[in-house]
């Protein structure tokens, strides 16, 4: 599995099933019902941050390539 980095795309994080939606959530990123809008499925996490979309990205980062 790749480590995660500033550019990964929000849609890599939802492909990790449960685990990567709820540090999503747990950062403030709310993917809502069914996740269907396309733009913000391939969004980098800096691009979600920088938007006030996700909070902490250093921290989320640390915990996403610590244990996997």
């Amino acid at each position: 599995m790749p480590d995660f980095s500033p550019g990964s795309r929000v849609r890599d994080l939802v492909e990790l099933g449960e685990r990567g939606r709820k540090l999503l959530w747990d950062h403030g990123y709310d993917l809502g019902e069914g996740f269907v809008d396309n733009l913000s499925q391939y969004e980098t996490l800096e691009e979600a941050a920088r938007g006030g979309r996700l909070r902490d990205l250093g921290p989320l980062l640390e915990e996403l390539n610590r244990v996997r």
